[in-house]
């Protein structure tokens, strides 16, 4: 009897993306596995019923229907209350399940008896890459907000030499260097924009300059210990951040456009721009804040919204790499299948977990009924701010930078592209790091980039 695969239809706000693609459903019918995916599921996305059919897999009617009986349970975030009771008992769930804001639902998957792995929590090893989703999604999401930078501002982005005159290029200041932020660098660099790029980790200023950016950061003996063991900014001193936030704040009032990306896994963004930072920026000026689902790091973004405030666009949208949800979407499948493969018995077709892999072991959130991740046996972690609304905020207003999460390193930035940029992060991007030079003496310096 072949292994029963469901894939049922996205439910969560902002979220176009799909668990599978017309491909990884060829290579898992392929591999004997019966593929049932709910109506609908993959046209967010721009494909249709008919292409995983041809694909060779089965369309339920509701998601109930495709749940039903399956083994493994494919999707792209955390159920809600009401669709857990749709999973069997036994069944294991794979998703994006966003451990640290959805601990209450994790331990309802628990008692319900269903395992969970969390795909956030892939560990940054080499043989687990082509299932690391945080770098496959950020680094769309790098990409995408230079794309929506561009659409905001109201300037060319290269220098443009014309009889009638000469059009300046665009300065784009990019905050962490992390997956996301090198893509971002790698696409404003391709556009003709002038780039500088700030990270309090020090191998990301040889990724930076080594696209083209000038790298911008307090390079003191603090800056030199910076990075965890698995690439991870840490959380810096009071006295660190000080400097470091005036040499960003003499930096910004010089950009046409600030792209912040700053992420600490289970914490809330830091405040990286200030009230006072968006007012020395100059009328026109453009912010995209991809970390405003977890609080924003700036100040004044909201959530869900693109709004003008001191004569600065501020843009501030949810979910971006579902804004490109087609290549989000054949990623992220691409991903599952890759650790898919990893847990089932092709012969015998039926799953064959190994527990005591590393990779497992680093995923696993629930089994037979319990929690078994480490995540929940450290002391109450201060959850993610819930995503910002709409709503006006005042310098008084602004967040707290968060302290050093428990448990797991610091900043993330998003993930590190393949075949382009080294990933690195800034005051926290998720991304995997690349070993890079350590700055001398403490002394604060602007250094230049090669290109």
């Amino acid at each position: 009897m072949s292994l029963k695969i469901a894939v049922p239809k996205t439910t969560a706000p902002h979220e176009k993306r799909v668990a599978v693609s017309p491909e990884t459903v060829k290579k898992l019918s392929d591999s004997g596995c019966q593929v049932i995916i709910e109506s609908g599921a993959g046209e967010a996305a721009s494909i249709p019923d008919s292409a995983f059919v041809e694909a060779g897999a089965k369309i339920a009617k509701s998601a109930a229907e495709a749940l039903k009986g399956a083994a493994i349970v494919l999707a792209v975030q955390a159920p809600k209350d009401s669709e857990i009771s749709q999973l069997s008992k036994g069944s294991l769930l794979i998703c994006q399940m966003a451990p640290y804001r959805n601990e209450a639902i994790i331990r309802k998957l628990a008692a319900a008896g269903v395992d969970c792995f969390a795909m956030e929590l892939i560990p940054r090893i080499s043989r687990a890459q082509t299932m690391d989703v945080l770098s496959s999604q950020a680094n769309l999401a790098g990409y995408k907000a230079v794309l929506d930078a561009a659409e905001h501002y109201g300037r060319a982005f290269p220098m443009m030499m014309t009889a009638a005159g000469t059009v300046p290029p665009a300065k784009i200041f990019v905050m962490g260097a992390g997956v996301a932020g090198l893509q971002a660098i790698a696409t404003a660099r391709r556009l003709g924009a002038v780039v500088s790029a700030t990270d309090v980790r020090p191998a990301a200023k040889e990724q930076v300059e080594s696209l083209g950016g000038k790298f911008v950061a307090v390079e003191d003996d603090e800056f030199k210990e910076a990075e965890t063991a698995g690439g991870y900014a840490k959380e810096m001193s009071k006295e660190y951040k000080a400097k470091q936030a005036a040499l960003i704040e003499e930096t910004i009032a010089k950009q046409d456009i600030v792209i912040t990306t700053a992420l600490i896994p289970g914490r809330p963004a830091p405040t990286l721009v200030s009230e006072k930072m968006v007012k020395s920026m100059k009328p026109g000026s453009v912010i995209v804040d991809l970390a405003v689902e977890q609080g924003g790091n700036c100040a004044l973004s909201e959530g869900g919204k693109v709004v003008t405030k001191h004569g600065v666009t501020l843009i501030g949208h949810f979910n971006v790499p579902s804004r490109l949800a087609a290549s989000a979407a054949a990623l992220y499948a691409k991903n599952l299948l890759n650790l898919v493969n990893l847990l089932i018995d092709k012969d015998k077709k039926t799953l064959a977990i190994n527990w005591d892999d590393e990779i497992i072991k680093a995923i696993c959130l629930t089994r037979d009924g319990k929690l078994v991740s480490p995540l929940f046996d450290a002391p109450a972690k201060q959850a993610p701010k819930a995503p910002k609304q709409a709503v006006s905020k005042t310098a008084s207003a602004a967040k707290k930078t968060p302290a050093k999460p428990a448990g797991k390193p610091a900043a993330k930035t998003a993930a590190k592209p393949k075949a382009t940029p080294k990933k690195s992060t800034a005051p926290k991007a998720a991304t995997k790091k690349s070993p890079g030079k350590k700055p001398a003496t403490a002394k604060t310096t602007k250094t230049k980039a090669k290109k």
